[in-house]
């Protein structure tokens, strides 16, 4: 499956199909992500078990890691469908919550979870594997017809995000960009890619100014940026990647030169500060259910490709991953 299909479904969500996706066996598209569309050639092979499934499986978490486990599971439906798999995205904060409380299988997360999640999760007997499922690169956009800035330093990011910001116009920022208005968009509070992005730029997680228009869900700030050529925001490089015909991408200067967010780059770390780590965290105890195993043993063989597919970038080995959940 391509990145445009899974992409394109999401924004169908965004707009109000739904944001929560269940893949049911029927596979009905009122109300649900579900595709009756062939596996792709990269995931065909890889099979989710021998022995036909049912069941249900919750997930939550992450807008950034929700194009992944959205073709994960789109896959898994091909090869089990009567699992019933359901994948939400209501922030890193959001599903971990949720994780914690023992009300979801899996979380998808953009940061490592925090100790006071850990506890919470200790609390309710929750214990959990951790897999490190790709890699991402925090894309900082503007608007395609906005022609004065190209690269942006992560002093000038700081200015125009620290908690304390005057900053109003472009040219506030810089003085050889226009006194035009500044339109911010961001992740929600909640969302891990805010948490690191302001501990990456303002050096202190969650501090941000906060009169700007913030979202969960990514679709609706590329849609912002889209609309308005004032307009700047950040979020997960396959976003950028499938709307590069909507928004520009801003190199970045961290006092070592400009360094455009690609693959090679992120995977290299030389997209630097942005670059990071995506996860999935397993309730353990939910591994013992067969389709809970399944899905997640599926989710390992074929994140490589289905990552590279939807705008991440793969790990170089899984080896260490597969060691977790034997």
């Amino acid at each position: 499956m391509s990145k445009s299909v899974i992409l394109k479904r999401i924004t169908a969500l965004a707009l109000g199909v739904a944001l929560t996706a269940t893949l049911a066996a029927c596979g009905d598209s009122s109300g649900s992500a579900s595709d009756s569309a062939a596996p792709s050639s990269s995931a065909q092979g890889s099979s989710a078990s021998s022995e036909k499934l049912g069941g249900k499986i919750v997930i939550d978490g992450s807008s950034t890691v929700y194009p992944i486990t959205m073709a994960v599971a789109e896959e898994f439906k091909n090869e089990q469908p009567d699992v019933e798999v359901s994948v939400a995205m209501s922030g890193t904060g959001g599903g971990m919550k949720k994780f914690s409380a023992g009300e979801i299988d899996i979380c998808d997360a953009s940061r490592p979870i925090k100790q006071e999640e850990i506890d919470k999760a200790k609390a309710n007997g929750i214990d959990f594997v951790e897999l490190e499922i790709a890699y991402d690169g925090i894309s900082v956009v503007v608007n395609k017809d906005n022609t004065w800035v190209n690269t942006i330093t992560t002093a000038e990011l700081n200015k125009i995000w620290a908690k304390d910001s005057t900053v109003k116009t472009w040219k506030d920022v810089n003085p050889a960009w226009p006194a035009e208005p500044l339109k911010l968009y961001g992740p929600g509070t909640d969302s891990g890619t805010f948490e690191f992005f302001t501990e990456k730029i303002n050096k202190v997680a969650k501090e941000s100014r906060t009169d700007y228009t913030p979202s969960e869900d990514d679709n609706v700030l590329v849609q912002g940026i889209a609309g308005d050529k004032n307009a700047m925001g950040y979020f997960g490089f396959a976003y950028y990647e499938e709307n590069t015909d909507k928004l520009k991408v801003l190199k970045i200067d961290d006092g070592k030169g400009p360094v455009e967010p690609t693959p090679e780059s992120i995977k290299d770390k030389s997209y630097s500060p942005l670059s990071r780590p995506l996860f999935i965290y397993i309730n353990k105890a939910k591994m013992d259910q067969p389709q809970v195993k399944a899905f997640v043993h599926y989710y390992i063989e074929n994140a490589a490709t289905l990552s590279k597919e939807v705008g991440y970038v793969p790990l170089d080995s899984y080896d260490a991953v597969k060691e977790k959940v034997k």
